[in-house]
């Protein structure tokens, strides 16, 4: 069973967020009805200010993910000291692309509502939040791949990207399945041949290592970044492993070269 459209196009602005409940000093839980998805999406965010930096959980995570595994605490000076404030949104791989009891078109579609949800409901919610414009994104593993896809397919909200162990590739999710819908969804893909004048002050941060399943995939990223001219900085970890551990030493580092 597939996600549905809704029926009338509401305005984000007009979005009613419920009022977050405060768990400390620091985190904030959102829960609303997403009309791009049609139905209730839950976030976590950490922070009171600073640098908006959307965190996407792995393949088949949920808000809460980047927390239970520490990658949050592992950056909790920037978040103490207002220098970046971090939102979690739920993810929906289990019914887009891990989906394998509905067609791949629909698997496609769903994340296609689901990537409406981050640029007309999340975005809008962390500009008002932060007063700033144009977010950061960033993920582990699978998460990787929605950072990236949705940086890149709209650069004119995204500025940084920060991936560890970043898987690229969904082609794998679809039995051979492709259309237009998963060209433009599949970074390797649609990167080459797309065109905005965002991406001459984007940057990108490849995080992988020797031990990480992914280092090729990150090597071919990089390939696809230097031929368009794209800021980036692969960094590759000697022995470090496709794992939280890795990841966890990895994303202060890359928060400190938000400018």
């Amino acid at each position: 069973m597939g996600l549905n459209l809704p029926d009338v196009l509401v305005i984000p602005q007009l979005l009613d967020f419920s009022t977050p409940h405060l768990q400390n000093m620091y985190e904030h839980y959102h829960r609303w009805y997403s009309p791009s998805l049609s139905r209730d999406i839950e976030v976590l965010a950490f922070g009171t200010r600073g640098y908006p930096v959307m965190l996407f959980p792995t393949s088949m995570g949920h808000f809460s993910e980047n927390k239970d595994f520490k990658l949050i605490d592992s950056v909790a000076w920037f978040i103490d000291e207002g220098l970046v404030k971090i939102y979690c949104p739920d993810g929906i791989d289990a019914s887009s692309w891990y989906n394998k009891s509905i067609h791949p078109a629909q698997r496609v579609m769903n994340h296609i509502w689901y990537d409406n949800f981050l640029l007309t409901e999340l975005v809008p919610l962390m500009q008002r939040e932060t007063g700033v414009g144009r977010v950061a994104t960033a993920g582990c593993s699978f998460g990787g791949y929605h950072a990236t896809n949705f940086a890149f397919k709209h650069p004119e909200v995204t500025k940084y990207v920060f991936n560890m162990g970043a898987a690229f590739d969904i082609r794998d999710q679809l039995d051979g399945y492709y259309d237009e819908n998963v060209y433009f969804n599949n970074p390797p893909d649609f990167i080459p041949n797309a065109q905005s004048p965002y991406f001459n002050d984007m940057f990108v941060v490849l995080g992988t290592g020797t031990n990480d399943m992914c280092w090729d995939a990150n090597e071919r990223m990089a390939s696809v970044l230097r031929n368009k001219g794209i800021n980036h900085w692969l960094d590759v970890r000697q022995n470090a492993p496709h794992d939280w551990p890795a990841w966890r030493e990895m994303f202060p580092h890359y928060l400190s070269m938000i400018r």
